[in-house]
């Protein structure tokens, strides 16, 4: 669970629990103001007694018993730059191989909910004066409208920062370092996952992990870490990992692209901390590249059943490349949000 400092004094897991539906509680409150949100699509399955509410997937939405999916996808060509010029019929969707009809297509900048994950285990101390100043640089080319949290991760994850657009809270939270020595990153990938799904008003999630080593002391698994970012909320992640030697971690590197991938995201293997602001910029570039495409799949839609997704992007008889989430599953996961 992400932990949240009061003082010095750290909360274990169980009066977590508490904290974090006392958070949730402000949140919403704090966000029931007399203008309402920008609309969306509704994409939640609501309880019977509410209206349906908006939930965004980074890949999928489920609705009643209809799988509304929305995909953020980026098109590069073949030198990575940016296609923006793109329309609806330059899109194929295939779901479980079975090519889908598209209810939307648009290209805008909507609001974004960024967790930013920094590893605080004793070996990031040399290192965290330019992770600092490069995750600070995300968060300027960020939107009025976008609320980012952070958290400091070691061997538990404490959630330094929640929700904010104030970038003088946010870089307070990245300058409260104290190390430890051992690094449970899929613990705190989960638990940055159900904050965001949990307590975020706003539809489209994104997650940025900056690390330097293998993970060490989770109790979760790789695969429950996995299979956490491909439930029916989960964000796209980008991961930086400032490891050491290529041969050495090659695991590890391995670990971090399929974590990423899959989600439409893009895990990052700097050769030098100077290269971080640069891999920064990419990233706040991507997020705001996306073509946000809808469609309601076809396909049976059995509870956990996992969906994989190919979108194919034409520019004349050009195939361009594509980023966007690879698949989802279907329905309510152990650990989501009763509906």
């Amino acid at each position: 669970m992400v932990a949240r400092r009061r003082g010095r004094r750290l909360i274990g897991a169980a009066p977590f629990l508490a904290c974090l539906m006392t958070l949730a509680s402000m949140s919403a409150a704090q966000n029931s103001s007399p203008s309402p949100a920008p609309a969306e699509p509704a994409t939640a399955q609501a309880p019977d007694t509410a209206a349906p509410q908006d939930a965004e997937s980074g890949g999928f939405v489920f609705k009643k018993q209809v799988e509304e999916v929305i995909l953020h996808a980026i098109v590069v060509d073949d030198e990575n730059r940016p296609i923006t010029g793109l329309a609806r019929d330059n899109f194929k969707v295939y779901e479980d191989g079975k090519l889908q009809e598209l209810t939307s297509f648009r290209k805008e900048r909507v609001p974004v909910a960024l967790g930013i994950l920094i590893d605080n285990s004793g070996s990031m101390l040399p290192k965290r004066a330019k992770v600092n100043e490069a995750a600070l640089q995300l968060v300027d080319a960020s939107q009025q409208e976008d609320r980012v949290f952070v958290v400091n991760f070691g061997e538990d994850a404490f959630l330094d920062q929640d929700f904010t657009p104030d970038v003088g809270k946010l870089r307070a939270a990245l300058e409260r370092v104290e190390t430890r020595g051992s690094t449970a990153l899929y613990d705190a990938i989960i638990a940055a996952v159900d904050h965001l799904t949990q307590t975020s008003p706003l539809q489209k999630k994104v997650l940025l992990v900056v690390t330097d080593g293998r993970d060490n002391a989770s109790q979760a698994t790789f695969q429950e870490a996995l299979h956490k970012l491909q439930s029916k909320n989960g964000p796209v992640l980008y991961t930086i990992a400032l490891t050491q030697n290529e041969r050495r971690d090659d695991g590890q590197r391995q670990s971090l692209r399929t974590l990423s991938e899959p989600t439409g995201g893009t895990a990052f293997f700097p050769s030098s901390l100077d290269e971080i602001q640069l891999i920064a910029s990419t990233i706040a570039r991507d997020i705001r590249s996306q073509y946000v495409i809808n469609y309601r799949s076809s396909n049976p839609q059995t509870l956990g059943a996992y969906h994989s997704i190919q979108v194919q992007a034409l520019a004349g008889s050009t195939r361009l490349r594509v980023a966007t989430r690879a698949g989802y599953y279907s329905g309510k996961l152990e650990g989501d949000e009763p509906h």
